[in-house]
């Protein structure tokens, strides 16, 4: 099977690599809109960038986008990473569970694993049944639900704990790498079952228009964390699975699928870095002081809006 190069074109790369790049870390959905940009567009867009079919060059594509965004929370993070792996390494020689780098080695692990097996079983079935516009416009509309059901959870749980230290002010995560590694002593003083449910909080990222980030960010928040330390768990969270869902189709984007379109998966991935680099380095600002709200709105109002348009068209 050969794919004819001029299938997916530069300006859809590069477009579709800064949304990827963007979509993937807001609370927003990356999927969702990848399905939904092309629908609207309509014409050519519509016809090469169709995410449910079985067999296209835009499914290679994708492969490429997400280990460049992989890349870039890898570069982002890179201090905190050495640190966690370090502690994986010496926790399974020492076999111990002690340090807090060692904890959050493990909090990632366990948290990772219900995504993983999920994503192998379920991730061809949701994308090609359900990875269409009209189903992708209503999952993006209940994800501006769920945020904000999300923020009214934190809200009332904070209300009822008067005595709480955590008034989601901020403590300044930053990139500082003092500021980062309290953060994560933060994050692993927590039990290594608050860790696995907020990962498995990941699943719900199978259907699209529902967000990845979105989804373990707001479990955080519901089980005690503020708005930056769920955002930066979310994001440690976030790596090693979008790195491993690229990095098992490879062998896609150097097949048949990938046939042609080498440029265009560098020049988008390119994209997708930049704006995944970006995009973290905001957001982990944004979250020492503001909240999902904002991001559910949009939501909703792209969602309905998507909708009208779709069943209108």
């Amino acid at each position: 099977m050969t794919i004819d190069a001029h299938h997916l074109t530069y300006p859809e790369a590069l477009v579709i690599g800064l949304l990827q790049g963007v979509t993937e870390l807001f609370p927003v959905s990356s999927l969702g809109h990848s399905v939904l940009l092309p629908a609207l567009l309509g014409g050519r867009w519509a016809r090469d960038l169709d995410v449910s079919a079985p067999e296209s060059p835009y499914l290679a594509f994708v492969v490429g986008l997400h280990v460049a965004t992989a890349f870039a929370l890898l570069l982002f993070f890179w201090r905190d990473w050495l640190r966690i792996i370090t502690g994986l390494v010496t926790s399974v020689r020492y076999r111990r569970i002690e340090h807090p780098d060692e904890r959050l080695a493990w909090m990632i692990v366990l948290a990772t694993i219900p995504v993983g097996v999920s994503g192998l079983v379920l991730e061809h079935t949701f994308r090609t049944v359900l990875g269409r516009p009209v189903p992708a416009a209503i999952f993006l509309t209940v994800n501006g639900v769920l945020l904000y059901g999300f923020e009214r959870l934190r809200r009332s749980a904070a209300a009822v704990d008067a005595t709480a230290t955590d008034t989601d002010t901020g403590t300044g995560t930053g990139t500082g790498t003092d500021a980062g590694v309290a953060a994560d002593r933060r994050i692993a003083a927590g039990s290594l079952g608050r860790a696995t449910l907020i990962g498995s909080a990941q699943v719900l990222a199978l259907l699209p228009g529902i967000s990845r980030s979105g989804a373990t960010l707001g479990a955080g928040l519901v089980k005690g964390l503020s708005h930056e330390d769920a955002a930066r768990f979310s994001f440690l969270l976030a790596t090693p699975v979008i790195l491993a869902a690229g990095v098992l189709k490879i062998p896609d984007l150097f097949g048949p699928l990938g046939a042609g379109i080498h440029g265009q998966v560098l020049a988008g991935s390119l994209a997708a870095f930049a704006a995944a680099y970006g995009s973290v380095r905001f957001l982990t600002k944004y979250f020492e002081t503001r909240t999902l709200t904002p991001f559910a709105g949009y939501c909703v109002v792209a969602g309905l809006g998507s909708v009208v348009w779709l069943l209108a068209a």
